[in-house]
């Protein structure tokens, strides 16, 4: 087949590595693929260097970016326009919301043959206006009508999209979000704290309590970071670690200085996607205080790893996380229950004095779900039942 893939940026991010890891397989199953997407801007990083090191065709169309912009939405429109036509695909496959909506109205405006659309986390939300939040609903309403197929992360995105009149039920797929899991699961195995984080004042006798999210509104860092003087009162050797950057870097810092728990919070900054086996091998609780996902990567990485996992019960994390099994589920913005169940497992410890590790028999169930291989051939089939659907 020939496939085009539309996505607004390829910065550090999970709906960015899905893609990725599906056109890689793509690819490498035989198909012509194109990656389109638009200029890496912000401080999230970039993976388009990694894309054109694995010999996947990029395209990038400069005019096409994530905010509202009728003049370069306008131009954005005509060059990918003229990249379809040039490019004649059988299937364009949209990612993001932007890149959603106007790859789906080209597409649809070409007749390209088949049209798919993945809804990796939805354009609103209940912390928006709600002026805002129709805004984006009727745009995805829209939009839906030139999609032949929506693929979902998780099955609540399918249900949420469902219940605001997105689509019918019947027009969703859930393809959980692939990844390299035998990776983490190596990386489970060795719980190495790497020699180099020494210089950021982490050592094995910490004890390492991990986020991996960017520093952006909505991603709950500010509650784990109320938390903390509480927690580290309790367990001194306890370190926050922060992965990620993004644009409230300055407050959060200025927040950890206010609370006096500058010796417990590390801001790792960027991390490439290959490290993060690493981190997480090297943790002890992973932490993930959003209140905004579809279904968060690092939850199953995290498992995958062996790590327990607290989170926020929203979206897709109750299809991953199994109450006291692989990690906890508490209601979102509940600060106090939450802290108690980060007291609760850093109470837990084995006979070598660390967290008790998830078990391996549920670190192998989840392995065979989040397969990026299987994401691709799950991906595959899709195309497959569209396009015989035309003949």
């Amino acid at each position: 087949m020939r496939i085009v893939h539309v996505i607004t940026r390829m910065i550090l991010g999970g709906a960015q590595e899905n893609t990725l890891l599906t056109v890689q397989g793509l690819q490498e199953r035989g198909h012509d693929v194109l990656l389109v997407t638009g200029p890496a801007l912000g401080p999230e990083g970039e993976l388009l260097e990694e894309s054109r090191r694995s010999g996947v065709r990029v395209e990038i169309v400069e005019s096409l970016r994530r905010e509202i912009h009728p003049v370069r939405d306008l131009k954005a429109t005509i060059a990918l326009r003229r990249l379809l036509r040039r490019e004649r695909p059988q299937v364009v496959h949209t990612h993001s919301s932007k890149a959603g909506i106007i790859g789906r109205a080209v597409a649809a405006g070409l007749k390209i043959p088949v049209v798919i659309h993945t809804i990796h986390g939805l354009p609103f939300h209940p912390y928006q206006s709600a002026l805002l939040r129709m805004f984006y609903i009727g745009l995805e309403r829209r939009a839906a009508r030139w999609t032949d197929r929506l693929i979902t992360v998780a099955d609540a995105m399918a249900d949420q999209a469902s219940r605001v009149g997105i689509s019918t039920p019947d027009r969703y797929t859930t393809v959980y979000s692939g990844m390299e899991v035998d990776r983490f699961l190596a990386a489970g195995r060795c719980r190495n704290i790497p020699e180099e984080w020494n210089s950021l004042g982490i050592g094995p006798e910490h004890r390492l309590v991990t986020t991996v999210a960017r520093l952006a509104p909505l991603k709950g860092h500010e509650d784990l970071l109320e938390m903390a003087p509480r927690i580290v009162r309790r367990y001194p050797e306890v370190r926050f670690l922060f992965v990620g950057s993004g644009e409230l870097q300055a407050n959060l810092e200025q927040r950890v200085a206010e609370l006096g728990v500058g010796d417990h919070v590390i801001f790792a900054g960027l991390t490439p996607a290959a490290r993060i086996p690493e981190v997480l091998g090297a943790s002890d609780l992973v932490v993930h205080p959003s209140y905004r996902e579809g279904l968060a990567r690092v939850l199953p990485q995290a498992i995958l790893a062996g790590v327990p996992v607290i989170t926020y019960d929203l979206d897709g994390a109750g299809e991953i996380v199994e109450e006291e099994i692989s990690g906890s589920l508490v209601s979102p913005g509940h600060r106090e229950e939450m802290e108690a169940k980060i007291l609760s497992y850093l109470a837990r410890r084995d006979s070598s004095g660390k967290i008790e590790r998830v078990d391996e028999s549920v670190r192998l169930r989840v392995a065979n779900r989040f397969r990026s291989e299987v994401m691709v051939e799950e991906i595959e089939k899709v195309y497959d039942q569209e396009l015989k659907g035309r003949k």
